[in-house]
């Protein structure tokens, strides 16, 4: 694993714990020399992360729309900073640049990134960890929905699996470092036919 894409809100969140918790993770991924791919902003949650990690060293790659660039204000000091025409193009190069993906707290947005990236799992499309960072219980009722879905029957137990949970940066890098794909799974695409 060479690299994690952090999906998070472009707002800090009413809670300083999500903001805290996003500078540790950027200190975390530069201290292993795991490279940051996100959403290219300089606001919110994302700043918090991506400043943490370029402060303490770290590879920072932001992949933003031109669009947004400006409403966002794009983390201009980016080791690298790509400019792309379009939302999809956003998240397809997010998804290309990373080994693993982390959701923080945020909203439409980072839901919008992590059920995508959980959707391409589950078709094969990547094999890839992706998990959220569980800060101070935010996700625990979309866990929890989650648990609901499967129990009717419209998601499989073994795709509930494909997302890990952690409550602490360690207990996170720990999951990813681990994590083995799971058997493969006959499914309607193959990677590249996202």
């Amino acid at each position: 694993m060479k690299s994690i894409c952090v999906f998070c809100g472009s707002a800090p969140g009413t809670n300083p714990v999500y903001a805290a918790t996003a500078r540790d993770l950027g200190r975390a991924l530069a201290a292993r020399s795991l490279a940051l791919v996100y959403g290219g902003g300089r606001v919110g949650l994302m700043g918090e992360v991506a400043t943490a990690a370029l402060a303490a060293g770290g590879r920072v790659v932001g992949v933003i729309p031109h669009s947004l660039a400006l409403k966002e204000v794009a983390q201009e000091d980016c080791t690298e900073l790509i400019v792309v025409n379009t939302m999809h193009e956003r998240k397809a190069l997010m998804a290309d640049r990373a080994d693993a993906f982390v959701a923080l707290p945020g909203g439409f947005g980072t839901c919008d990134e992590l059920f995508e990236i959980l959707t391409w799992g589950q078709l094969g499309i990547h094999k890839k960890p992706v998990a959220v960072l569980n800060v101070a219980g935010f996700f625990t009722p979309l866990l929890s929905w989650l648990d609901h879905v499967v129990a009717e029957g419209l998601l499989r137990p073994k795709h509930r699996e494909l997302l890990l949970v952690a409550d602490t940066v360690p207990d996170l890098l720990a999951q990813l470092t681990a994590w083995a794909p799971p058997e493969p799974t006959t499914k309607w695409v193959q990677p590249g036919e996202r």
